[in-house]
């Protein structure tokens, strides 16, 4: 009998949502995604040591270097090792500072995408991670118009799934889990079953109304909490799954049913145009979507100052 892991990748593809070339090894996902928050606990992790040393001793002796710079470089190298083990496309993310500033994100984008380039990566292996505010999405429009792919995240209704599909985005993340906090903090988790849990709700509905409008813009879930919801969205574009949900799945053999199709949407939404103006009101007037984003790009804006607080002290210690 096939594990859930096995069933769910013939109707799904299953994306390690991590920065841990050990896990990435064990589980074989097509893609991975990564993220502030993800590549601070990789840096701690005994494997990329070396890989970091000798990242910040190049930063030492070249004065050009910013600390941001230092974490682009970290990023992508630690990308690079992931590509290796995966045969899709890698998810990096722009630092969530540049989160209402659309010149600098398409300046930063395309810094990624020539790191990349000197390490031997094609920019078709990579996707640029934007946060969907208005001002991301622009840079989305403007980056997929070069012929760099992005990947629209902390997306949480449709109209920021509408928008990012209306610029070209090649895949936008829905977050499930953090939806479902929203609801759970105020007291409303009781749901009869997964399918009816708002996270799983709301990817459910942008997956219909992409399908629907025949947008090619891919769906991808992510921040899963617990199976139940990883289940009730088998048949999804896309699932970005951390190791350990991933090792549940695993290590569970029972069937596993699709939810979700391309064939039959179970709810068909006409088009949906915005416009700073119109986008702006919808964000006002649904607290949760307003509230998770923001919170989204300051715990992002968190970690990456984390990050450059860690490795600072190690790009000065080899200057001793």
């Amino acid at each position: 009998m096939r594990t859930k892991l096995e069933q769910l990748k013939t109707m799904t593809s299953v994306v390690a949502d991590t920065g841990d070339i050990n896990a990435i090894a064990t589980y074989h996902p097509e893609d991975a995604t990564t993220n502030p928050s993800l590549i601070l606990k990789a840096v701690q992790m005994p494997e990329y040591q070396q890989l970091v040393q000798e990242i910040c001793a190049q930063a030492n002796a070249s004065s050009n270097h910013s600390i941001a710079d230092v974490c682009d470089q970290v990023a992508v190298r630690l990308g690079c090792e992931i590509l290796k083990l995966i045969p899709g496309v890698i998810s990096t993310e722009v630092d969530a500072r540049l989160s209402f500033d659309t010149q600098a994100t398409i300046a930063r984008a395309t810094k990624l995408i020539d790191l990349y380039a000197q390490q031997g990566a094609s920019k078709s292996q990579v996707l640029i991670k934007i946060a969907a505010t208005w001002e991301g999405i622009q840079a989305v429009k403007a980056l997929q118009e070069e012929g760099i792919n992005c990947n629209v995240t902390l997306v949480f209704n449709l109209a920021q799934a509408a928008a990012a599909a209306d610029a070209g985005a090649y895949l936008i993340s829905p977050f499930v889990g953090r939806i479902y906090d929203w609801y759970k903090a105020r007291g409303e988790d009781n749901f009869a079953s997964a399918e009816l849990d708002p996270g799983v709700m709301s990817v459910s509905s942008i997956y219909d109304y992409y399908k629907f409008n025949g947008y090619s813009t891919i769906v991808m879930g992510a921040s899963f909490r617990n199976t139940d919801q990883i289940e009730a969205l088998a048949g999804c574009d896309k699932l970005t799954i951390s190791p350990s949900l991933l090792a549940e799945l695993e290590s569970d053999n029972d069937v596993l049913q699709r939810k979700l199709s391309n064939d039959k949407p179970k709810n068909n939404a006409e088009k949906r145009h915005y416009g700073p103006s119109n986008f702006r009101l919808e964000m006002n007037n649904d607290a949760m979507a307003t509230e998770k984003l923001a919170e989204g790009i300051r715990l992002f804006i968190r970690d990456q100052v984390a990050l450059e607080d860690r490795l600072t002290p190690i790009i000065e210690g080899q200057a001793e």
